[in-house]
Formats: structure tokens, C-alpha cells, sequence
């Protein structure tokens, strides 16, 4: 191992703890004899196999010399920049404190306002739109499609009641 490949050692490391961790949260899940084949646990089991692939790829290229000292942005990226990170931060615990209040559609809607900015994004009125119609047009995927109720909101609650229907 080269001497400057300890950080990409503690990434790859980090990577297959966090596939363990998801494995066995995954593992706790409970199954009801409800589904036949594919029940809450695959998707969770997909991803926790992928990322324990992943974090031992990661620690076999750091054990070979690291991947991150040849990577000459990796260099020159400079610091953090703050601002942006505060966008995303305060944009997901805006979703944790307005989804229950509010609704899944507004809060996803308004954190998507505060990613987009953090990437860069001055058209908050256009990222708001685009993000409602996202976030609403995944709701209904989930409650009309899918038939998972995850709870309307304010918007929602009002949509499904100008079409007539029940509100869940």
C-alpha cells in the first residue's frame, strides 16, 4: 500500500461496513406471509450486496496503491464549499420537519428547491415547479399504481378531493 493510500483504504473499509450494516437492517425486516415472491426485501438485499461489492472493490484498489492521489481533480478541488453543503443539509431537515405537517409532495418539492440550489440553480420558481410536478407525480405512482398509501398531505389531500376521491 502506498503511504498516502490510507484515506481510500478507510472509503473502501467504510463502503463494506455500511453494505454490513444495510445487510443486516435488511435482515430484521419483517415478511408477512403476504407476499408470494418478491416481498420488502429485495431491493434493500440488492443494495446492500451491491455496496459490500463496491466497498471491497474500493479496498482492493487502495490495497494496490489507492485511486484518489492519481486523480489530479481530486487535487485541485480546493475547499468544501459551506454555502452549498447548508442548502442540502437545511433542505433534508426541512423534509424531515414538513413532511408529517405538510405532506410528502410539498416537503420533497421544497427539498429539491434547496438541492438545486446548492448545485448552483438560481430559478427557485422553476425548480419549484418542476419539483411539485416530480414529487406529485410520485405520489400518485406509489397510492394509484403501486396502491402504497404514504399519506396525503395538504396538496394532495386537495387533489384527490377535486377529482372526487377518498382521501387516504
Amino acid at each position: 500500500m502506498k503511504p498516502g493510500a490510507a484515506p481510500d483504504l478507510a472509503v473502501g473499509l467504510g463502503v463494506v461496513v455500511l453494505g454490513i450494516l444495510a445487510a443486516w437492517l435488511t435482515w430484521v425486516i419483517p415478511v408477512t406471509p403476504v407476499y408470494a415472491v418478491v416481498g420488502p426485501k429485495l431491493v434493500p438485499a440488492v443494495i446492500a450486496a451491491a455496496l459490500v461489492v463496491l466497498g471491497l472493490m474500493l479496498t482492493v484498489a487502495a490495497l494496490r496503491g489507492g485511486w484518489s492521489a492519481d486523480l489530479p481533480e481530486v487535487a485541485e478541488a480546493g475547499p468544501p464549499n459551506l454555502l452549498a453543503l447548508a442548502w442540502l443539509g437545511g433542505g433534508m431537515l426541512l423534509n424531515l420537519v414538513l413532511i408529517e405537517p405538510l405532506g410528502f409532495s410539498i416537503a420533497a418539492a421544497i427539498q429539491f428547491v434547496c438541492t438545486a440550489r446548492a448545485f448552483g440553480s438560481t430559478s427557485m420558481l422553476r425548480d419549484a415547479a418542476i419539483a411539485l410536478a416530480v414529487s406529485l407525480a410520485a405520489f400518485f405512482l406509489f397510492v394509484e399504481a403501486l396502491g402504497v398509501n404514504i399519506g396525503a398531505g395538504l396538496l394532495e389531500g386537495a387533489i384527490l378531493r377535486l377529482l372526487g376521491q377518498e382521501v387516504p
